[in-house]
């Protein structure tokens, strides 16, 4: 498997979850690092047993579209593997060369795609892309969504959803306590975790809360371009006080972060060239007791389901409301804990995820031994 993503040590729950399996022989090649919104994530080795995880050299880091790893080919020579599983889109040079390199070696290849928007792509891109999908053996697609741009676009292989992540239930989990933030007269504790970054709609949180009544405390964990600007807007609403810039937290840190907010928003929008691909953090809220809030926006409402408030895209009143609903209803408050936890150990388990892309291995064995 070749995984920028992987550079995260949660994830790296599921390449054990992969590699528990009695038939896979798992290598994962990660980036030493990686550049995006929130500055250089490192490689954290936090989950590793089972499989080799190896941090190799990397061209072009930071750019979404054109990195590729120059060792690749030496590495699949060295390996010699049946299935090469790239965690990429299909139009990145990435996929490109994993695939290109996996057919050399008379490998199999999948791809795994976000992308939920028919976006075209000028050269060399559209090329890349229209290869890739002639000649990779298997798709997955994050959601259904995803899924069908891809039909659109005229991949016509086998194609699964599959969420690329999920989470571990024993490491998110909920901590008890009292639910109710009157009862020592604490401030109510909304949280956000991720990119700052216009799409995802932080400014509509700063503006729902300036609205509500009491005590509150609005936390904004992690980095990016907008963080001078909501800081500002913040100090413009004369809330500065009242919220919160903690900056990046480590992914092994998160369960704890999660388990001090009261709800957690994702108030995203969508943008000409962008919307909501899914949500991590609302998995991992949900998985350690924490009601969450999202815009009906993308792939939103389908990760929340019934376990959560939604509200219209962009509406502040609205999503007021909802953060009211949860400080005024601490029945309510905990309905929604226990359908949020409930959910995720139906669907989202990294266990869950491993075996269901294990299934996909296995389908592509199938075919490798028919060949032969």
């Amino acid at each position: 498997m070749i995984s920028k993503a992987c550079v995260v040590g949660t994830y790296q729950r599921k390449l054990e979850e992969i590699a528990r399996h009695s038939t896979i022989d798992l290598t994962v090649i990660v980036p030493p690092a990686w550049k995006d919104d929130r500055g250089m994530l490192r490689l954290e080795r936090v989950h590793t047993a089972g499989y080799r995880l190896l941090a190799e050299p990397i061209r072009f880091n930071g750019n979404f579209h054109l990195h590729y790893y120059p060792t690749l080919a030496q590495r699949i020579a060295d390996f010699q593997p049946h299935i090469v599983h790239v965690d990429e889109e299909p139009y990145n040079l990435a996929t490109f060369h994993a695939v290109r390199l996996a057919r050399r070696a008379g490998a199999k290849s999948l791809f795994f795609t976000w992308q939920n928007i028919d976006r075209r792509y000028p050269p060399p891109f559209s090329r890349i892309e229209k290869w890739v999908l002639r000649h990779v053996d298997y798709g997955i697609a994050g959601t259904e969504e995803a899924a069908e741009v891809w039909r659109t676009k005229g991949y016509d292989g086998p194609m699964a959803v599959i969420p690329q992540f999920g989470v571990d239930p024993d490491i998110f989990s909920p901590e008890p306590r009292d639910q109710d933030a009157s009862a020592d007269d604490r401030p109510f504790v909304i949280g956000y975790a991720g990119r700052l970054v216009p799409e995802k709609g932080l400014d509509l949180a700063i503006e729902a809360a300036a609205r509500l009544p009491g005590k509150w405390l609005l936390s904004l964990a992690g980095d990016g371009p907008e963080r001078e600007r909501l800081i500002e807007m913040a100090g413009v609403y004369n809330i500065g006080g009242s919220v919160h810039f903690p900056g990046p937290i480590a992914s092994t840190d998160m369960p704890d972060y999660y388990r001090s907010l009261d709800a957690l928003v994702l108030p995203a929008r969508t943008m000409p060239n962008w919307k909501e691909q899914f949500g991590r953090m609302l998995i991992e809220g949900m998985a350690c007791g924490v009601p969450v809030i999202g815009a009906r926006s993308g792939a939103i409402p389908g990760v929340i389901g019934d376990a959560g408030l939604t509200f219209p895209e962009g509406d502040i009143d609205a999503l007021r409301d909802c953060l009211l609903s949860l400080i005024e209803h601490p029945r309510l408050r905990q309905q929604l804990i226990e359908a949020g936890r409930q959910r995720v150990l139906e669907h989202f388990t990294q266990a869950q995820i491993a075996d269901r892309t294990v299934k996909i291995y296995r389908q592509l064995a199938m075919v490798i031994a028919s060949a032969t």
